[in-house]
Order: C-alpha cells, then structure tokens, then sequence
C-alpha cells in the first residue's frame, strides 16, 4: 500500500523570523527584481495593475523605460485614472494607438481624455480614419453622459434574417465585433431597436429560425443624453445585462453593458460617501498640499457653522457661570442630536440615488422619520434624564435634560430627511451639501433648547 503524503502548513512569520511571501508580494517582486517580461506578461492584467500601482513614481517610470510592452490597452483600462495620467506621456504615441485601437471604444475614450493637449493630437492622426471618428463622437458628449461612456461597437440585424443569416454575418465581421456582448438587437427600416435576440438563445436554434420568431420584445432603450447615474439605475431596476443606446431620434447608435455599469455604480457610490464628509479622493499620485487644498474649504465651512453654535452659547454664559454642570451636559444633548441626524440623513440621501423617495413617497417619509425621531429622543431623553438625576442630585436639571434631548432628536430627525429633499429641490447634491446644514441645525437647536431651558428652570 502505498503511504499517503502527509502535509504541514507553512510556519509562521513568528515562528521562522522570516516574512512568507504571498502572491502579492510575489508579484511585487517580478516586477522590482530582476523582471522577466515573460513572466510578467502572463499575469492577469487587473494583478498586474493593482501592483503596479503601488510602485513609486520612479519605480514606474524604470519599469516602463525597460519594458514599455508591459503596457498594453488590457492594462491602461485597469489602471487608476491618475496613474494613467501619470504614464502616458512616457508612453510613444505609436504605443498608445495601438493600446486604445485593441480595447473598446468606451475604454479608450476614458484614456484619451486623460492624455495632454500634445499627445491627443498626435494619437488623432495616427488612428484609423473610423477609430478616429468614434473617438471624435464619444467626446462630443458631456462627461457623465451616456454618449461618452457608450460602447459604438455593437451587433444589430433586422427581424427577417434567419439565426443562420445573423451568425454568419458575425463570423464575416470578425474582428470588427465588440469584445464583450450579450444580445443582437433587432432594429427596423430606419434603424431603431425593436427587439433583442440573447446570444445564448440565439446559439440554441436552427438555421432557419427568424429572429422575429424569438426575440424579446420588452427593450429597454437609453438615450444618448442621459447621466451615467441614471442608466445605472434602469439596469438595476430591469436587472439588465446590456441595452441599446439610442439618438435624439430613436437611432440605435451604441450599447451599454454590465461592466461598464458595475463601474458607474462604484463611482457614483464613491463619489457621494466621500461628498458626504466633505471631502476628495486622496489618488496614489495625490501629494498633501493637493490634500489638503481639496479638505481646506470644506472644513472652513464647518468652522463657521460652529461658530454660529458658538454664538447660542455665548448668549447663555451667564448660566454656565452659575450652574457648572451645564458645561459637562451641554455636549450631550448635541452630540446625540448630530448622529441622529446623520442617521435620517444617510437614509434619506440613499433613497433619493435609489429613486425610492419621490415627490408621492415624501410625506411618508417625512412622518415616519418625525415618529421614530419622538420615540428615540423619548428614549434616550429618558435614559440622560435618569443619568443626570442619578449624577448630579437635581431633578430639574434631569427635567432640562430630559426636554433637551427630546427636543435635539425632534428637530434631528426632520432636518436629516427635510434638507436633502429641499437640496434636491433647488437643484443641489443632497450628498454634497446635506451633512453641514443637517450639523448646523442640530448644534444650535441643542444647545439652544438645552441652555434656554436651563435659563427658565434652573434660574
């Protein structure tokens, strides 16, 4: 019989003294020490970029100066935008046409508006008189819009082709084909999608079979001027995988697919959590000064708001002066009060991107968030009521608390839902701007009600 191996796990750094190298330090490694192009160009293109990326500026610069081959389209479309404003203008212009000619349209518009003045035109006159004019097409569009993210790259048949005509029309396309696509859509006379044939259905038929006779009649159509923020919303409302683009006339002149929306989706979401606490994104090519010129105005807005905070304070020195456990309450109310606004307002602000809170859906939520903020401020008006007794002996400044707190939590949570709507009303980001009025209203309420109140009672 023969003897099964046995094997152990590998020892510990604690127990070896020597660090064990993973597959991202592996990696690391290929491209510091001694690279092997070889090697390197075996990996996935997404590894390779994630490592990449966390080399020093002079590391990247070495690194392609040796082996500028390892930056093909595959990897430019994997790279932080930064980075790939940071390395392109190392890159020779024949380099880059080649990179964005192999890639999608999409894909490489995103890399061309990162490119310097200089370079854009070199790259336009070296391209192919129809990549050109695509690339030319994309960047008519606003930014953010459909029209610009949009793949011009696309399968279309009309209804009377057979399965057998359509196939046979993709195999004599060839390399004209998009890279990635789910659906051949079916289009009229004038070229306006009617329908959709799913590439796995289309593989399940005879020859013969009409497109008409199985295509999907329920499109879902997205105009070229569009916001990217709101064709990610249809595809998750739909639960689609890819659908056509269209013009101002119906036209159907591109399509959209689910990687590109899966980014849009990440972006969005990035962009309103860092707007939320007023701030950027802090980029591996960012330095402090930039940090700090992206954070500076934010918080000299929260300066000022805290300031007016202040200046409710102020008004009631003379009863802090008197009673000095005010001064160890005071932040309680306050603080209690802020997060229960950034609760309402987290809420609040997610329902508006996800579309489910609406001018018809606005005054239930606006009761519902004014009843969970009552029974909350009950009870923890009631929990720093019973502290304070129990603290400081007195049972009217367990009364000042108690109407403090309430109150705060009242106000807290009508601010959190009723700012991002009125923002939203006006025409504003609710996430950009919502949290510094949300913290403004609930600072100067709770330091009112609680100092004002303490005024009455206790003086």
């Amino acid at each position: 019989m023969d003897s099964a191996k046995i094997t152990t796990p590998p020892k510990t750094k604690a127990e070896t003294g020597v660090e064990l190298e993973t597959d991202d330090n592996l990696i690391v490694k290929k491209l510091l020490d001694t690279p092997n192009l070889s090697d390197l160009l075996k990996l996935h293109p997404a590894d390779f970029s994630d490592q990449f990326e966390q080399l020093t500026t002079e590391q990247r610069e070495s690194l392609i100066e040796d082996m500028p081959e390892l930056i093909s389209g595959d990897v430019l479309v994997e790279l932080e935008d930064e980075i790939v404003e940071d390395i392109l203008p190392l890159l020779p212009s024949n380099q880059i046409v080649e990179a964005i000619t192999d890639i999608d349209n999409d894909d490489a518009t995103q890399i061309f508006e990162e490119m310097e003045a200089g370079q854009r035109v070199q790259v336009l006159q070296a391209l192919e008189p129809d990549d050109r004019a695509a690339l030319e097409a994309s960047l008519r569009f606003d930014n953010e819009t459909i029209g610009r993210l949009m793949q011009r790259e696309f399968v279309a048949a009309p209804s009377f082709w057979s399965v057998g005509d359509t196939i046979d029309h993709m195999r004599d396309t060839g390399e004209n084909l998009p890279e990635l696509f789910f659906n051949i859509y079916i289009v009229d006379a004038g070229f306006k999608p009617i329908g959709y044939v799913p590439v796995s259905q289309l593989i399940r038929q005879q020859r013969e079979v009409k497109l008409s006779d199985i295509s999907g009649e329920k499109l879902v159509s997205i105009p070229q001027n569009m916001d990217q923020e709101e064709a990610a919303y249809l595809f998750e409302k739909y639960n689609l995988i890819s659908a056509p683009v269209i013009d101002d006339a119906g036209r159907l002149v591109g399509m959209m697919t689910v990687d590109d929306i899966i980014e849009i989706i990440q972006d969005e979401n990035k962009e309103d959590m860092l707007a939320m606490a007023g701030v950027s994104e802090a980029g591996l090519t960012d330095t402090a000064l930039t940090t700090v010129k992206a954070r500076a105005p934010w918080l000299f807005v929260n300066l000022l708001t805290a300031i007016l905070a202040s200046l409710v304070i102020a008004q009631f020195d003379f009863a802090i002066s008197q009673i000095v456990s005010l001064a160890v309450l005071m932040p309680i109310v306050a603080s209690m009060g802020g997060n229960a606004g950034t609760q309402a307002l987290a809420v609040a602000v997610r329902n508006l991107t996800e579309r489910d809170l609406t001018n018809q859906t606005a005054w239930r939520a606006i009761r519902r968030e004014g009843v969970a903020a009552l029974i909350i401020g009950l009870i923890f008006a009631l929990t720093l009521a019973a502290i304070t007794y129990v603290w400081f002996k007195d049972p009217k400044l367990a009364l000042v608390a108690f109407i403090a707190m309430l109150i705060n939590h009242i106000f807290a949570g009508f601010a959190g839902i009723l700012v991002p709507l009125s923002l939203k009303r006006f025409g504003a980001d609710p996430a950009v701007a919502s949290s510094v009025f949300v913290t403004t209203v609930t600072d100067i309420i709770g330091f009112f009600a609680f100092l004002g109140f303490s005024a009455l009672i206790l003086l």
